[in-house]
């Protein structure tokens, strides 16, 4: 995850987090397909949070090791039985342990992703396989707009709305083959995402130093930024949906 200012860095609570973003790996199944661990391998997940995709996959006889850069959400991994350690993305350790490396809704988050993609080579094995998924070019474009119009009004940091890395796919090709990755396969979907517990809570989880710089006006800058959303991402049910769209890729290191 993106390294910030200590003030406006983004912070993790692995019980809010279960509650209303337990789609996050609810949605992980194409990617998964994608990646087709087997038994025995060796495989690193790249930004693991709470450890639920990794724990799944360990469960089916995958050696796994997961990494994240929020303690909190390495002590729920661990709590799960994974093999979890804190660790930053742009900053990995590995050298030439895994089979593969897997991330799903984390690279969007690590703001300096040339440097994640060289640690993900110097983590495999010559001819190892990098598969991942995150948030691509457009990705939540409507939330981002209508938080940076309410940071204007409020005389705000708009840069807040949207510290992400969202790339085409063409960017990301580039990227990954200047580092010694052949790109198998990699595309942009479109995924539409139905918010159970609504569009403030993700907004609060997933943005917090966007609106906790507006202090005690805090959740009246929530409102105001549904109010702004509510007419394309709120059907007449009251129901949320966030404009998701995801890159996903597979590719292979040289050998």
């Amino acid at each position: 995850m993106a390294t910030e200012a200590p003030a406006r860095a983004q912070t993790w609570n692995p019980d809010s987090y279960g509650t209303h973003a337990r789609f996050v790996a609810d949605l992980a199944g194409a990617v998964l397909e994608w990646l087709d661990a087997q038994p025995g391998e060796r495989i690193l997940d790249l930004g693991c949070g709470d450890g639920v995709i990794t724990e799944a996959l360990a469960r089916s006889g995958v050696h796994m090791v997961g990494v994240d850069s929020s303690a909190d959400m390495i002590e729920a991994a661990r709590a799960r039985g994974v093999d979890a350690r804190v660790m930053d993305g742009e900053a990995l350790t590995f050298d030439r342990e895994f089979d593969a490396v897997f991330s799903n809704a984390a690279l969007h988050w690590m703001t300096r992703p040339e440097a994640v993609v060289q640690g993900v080579a110097r983590a495999l094995k010559p001819g190892g396989r990098f598969v991942a998924e995150f948030g691509g070019h457009t990705n939540v474009a409507a939330i981002i707009t209508a938080m940076r119009a309410v940071g204007l009004r409020r005389g705000g940091d708009v840069s807040l709305a949207g510290p992400w890395f969202f790339p085409t796919p063409d960017e990301y090709r580039a990227l990954l083959e200047r580092n010694g990755f052949e790109v198998k396969r990699i595309g942009l979907f479109g995924r539409p995402t139905p918010l159970k517990t609504g569009m403030a809570a993700w907004l609060k989880v997933f943005r917090k130093p966007f609106f906790d710089q507006f202090g005690a006006e805090a959740d009246a800058a929530v409102a105001e930024v549904e109010e702004l959303l509510a007419p394309s991402l709120r059907d007449q049910s009251g129901n949320w949906t966030a404009d998701y769209m995801r890159i996903r890729v597979e590719a292979r290191l040289a050998r």
